[in-house]
């Protein structure tokens, strides 16, 4: 159940005619009084024919006539109108029971305290099955002005218990974070003028989109306008921004003029010190083109980035928290980098990732972006590089994106967070479509590769050893064949499964993994596509061509491994 208080207004009379009249598009049905103060006195124009909206009007409005009425009172606006709303999915609510949830609101605004018979006048108004409306005038009987300092939060706290008591869907608790939900009058305006966003919706999705192309507030300016995007810039007089304004092409106001809206009113982390904050942080590469030439490598760069992210969630103090909120923070501009760079099959799941985890992003934690400028390279990285074979380092790297956004969903829960982690939640089912589509392909060819039975009775073993708490879900897992192959040909390439295994059962914790084998897979795929210096390989390379070996650059180099044989055994052989 949402309740947003509006801004106040001057004109009863008008806002009575909205609530009684047929609705822009025809959509109130039958308006009546629910509620409201002295209800036996009150006129209702919706159920009494010979009561109008004036003379309703002029009882709302008697004790602030009375009061402006008086030597040096001044006139304020004194209309306060608070629409409150059920869930679609919400069982339907009576008359009596919207009543008792309209006294519960304005008892939680102040508008009308419990047993006090000067509090406001108010009326709560249904002309909907779905939500009702509450009007007050903010003058009580004996003439003083209510105390509404923080009544949104009130509000905000009371339809939290509201929705438990009633059975409704209950949704999380706010913390100014969130951006502002879109007005009537501009869903109104999109459905006019056939866009499928409202303005601050599609200019929300423009500059999130420019961050990771961004080293400084300067070049973001610049290519959200070579994006389409009108920009308007304020600067002091020594030629430093001041701020900014954006406006969706033709997007005009009355007077024909663009509608310009500040970035800080567009969502709270958007506004010029936050971005300006966030992109000084960065740290500039002195030769980062060799490494942004190598499409072939660029999701294996960006998979090692994320091998860093870390939310430390058991630690403690305002150290940890800032970094475990820049990681997410820059998480969110991987996911985005990654939307724009992606396949096109892939892009539909990771751009709703992208746009669902910006809530994730926000919190009251202040974030120390330096402790994440590795992620946030890794994003710049990703939009510059040119295009090139993904293979299957692209499902490795979507992988280790859900492995991510599952440990921020932990965080922000751990930390009461309850709508950053509901963000976090669906955008790791964002992440797993996403995924289950990039390993498509690569899973059924593994599969179709698998070893022999002995390999693969062998292999099972050491799923057993190592993994022995999930050894039943891994060898049940539709995936395992694949999973068998890849253990195959890392223990060819000179690893031993038993340890690849336990590192990446240390890695990420199985239990809640959909299909742990396919978890597994992703990395030690990972771990094979960075190899750590292996001395017998190397020697039997070495033996081999009678040349020297050249090893490639190692990225992360791990300790020193050894394929030892086990006792008794025999090689084996798929």
């Amino acid at each position: 159940m949402i309740a947003p208080i509006k801004n106040p207004g001057s004109n009863t009379r008008g806002l009575l005619a909205y609530l009684y009249g047929p609705g822009r598009h025809d959509e109130h049905h039958d308006p009546h009084i629910v509620a409201g103060f002295a209800m036996l006195a009150m006129p209702d124009p919706g159920r009494d024919e010979n009561a109008t909206l004036t003379q309703l009007a002029r009882y709302l409005d008697e004790p602030v006539r009375l009061r402006d009425s008086e030597p040096g009172k001044k006139r304020t606006d004194h209309v306060w109108h608070c629409p409150v709303r059920a869930a679609p999915e919400d069982r339907y609510l009576s008359d009596a029971e919207w009543s008792e949830i309209a006294e519960r609101i304005v008892r939680a605004a102040g508008i009308a305290p419990k047993d006090d018979d000067l509090a406001c006048r108010w009326i709560a108004v249904r002309h909907a099955d779905d939500h009702i409306h509450i009007l007050a005038t903010t003058v009580r009987e004996d003439g003083r002005r209510p105390k509404l300092h923080n009544s949104g939060q009130r509000v905000g706290a009371e339809c939290r218990e509201i929705e438990k008591d009633y059975g409704l869907r209950q949704l999380g608790t706010g913390d100014r974070t969130a951006e502002r939900r879109p007005t009537q009058a501009e869903m109104h305006k999109a459905k006019r003028l056939g866009w499928e966003q409202t303005s601050r919706e599609w200019l929300q999705d423009r500059i999130r989109a420019a961050i990771p192309h961004a080293s400084n507030a300067e070049e973001l300016l610049a290519y959200l306008q070579t994006d389409g995007v009108e920009v308007k810039i304020l600067r002091f007089p020594s030629g430093d921004l001041r701020g900014y304004s954006v406006a969706r092409p033709g997007d005009l106001k009355a007077n024909g003029q663009p509608n310009y809206i500040p970035g800080g009113k567009i969502a709270p982390d958007l506004s010029l010190p936050k971005l300006q904050a966030l992109l000084a942080a960065s740290k500039p590469e002195e030769h980062p083109t060799a490494r942004r030439n190598k499409p072939a490598t660029r999701w294996q760069h960006a998979t090692n980035a994320l091998d860093t992210f870390t939310t430390d969630h058991d630690s403690t103090g305002d150290s940890g928290d800032a970094r475990a909120q820049a990681h997410i923070t820059a998480l969110g501009e991987l996911i985005e980098a990654t939307a724009q760079t992606a396949p096109q099959d892939l892009r539909v799941e990771l751009r709703a990732a992208a746009k669902t985890f910006a809530r994730a992003q926000r919190s009251q934690v202040r974030a120390d972006h330096t402790a994440a400028a590795g992620l946030r390279q890794a994003a710049r990285d990703l939009v510059h590089a040119s295009s090139g074979k993904d293979g299957s380092t692209l499902s490795v790297f979507v992988a280790a994106l859900v492995w991510a956004a599952i440990l921020s969903q932990r965080w922000h829960t751990a930390k009461g967070h309850a709508q950053q982690a509901e963000a976090a939640r669906r955008t790791v089912q964002h992440l797993q479509a996403a995924y289950d589509r990039a390993a498509a392909d690569q899973l059924g060819f593994l599969t179709q590769r698998q070893p022999k039975e002995q390999t693969r009775n062998t292999l099972a073993s050491d799923v057993r050893a190592a993994i022995p708490d999930h050894a039943t879900r891994i060898l049940a897992d539709p995936n395992w064949p694949a999973l068998a192959t890849v253990l195959a040909d890392a223990e060819a390439g000179g690893y031993v499964p038993h340890q690849l295994l336990t590192e990446a059962a240390a890695h990420r914790e199985l239990g809640s993994a959909r299909l742990p084998a396919k978890v597994l897979i992703a990395r030690i795929q990972h771990t094979s596509y960075n190899p750590a210096p292996n001395r017998t390989v190397e020697a039997a390379l070495l033996r081999s061509s009678g040349a020297p070996t050249v090893r490639p650059h190692i990225t992360n180099p791990q300790p020193i491994r050894t394929a030892p044989q086990r006792p008794g055994t025999q090689p084996r052989h798929r």
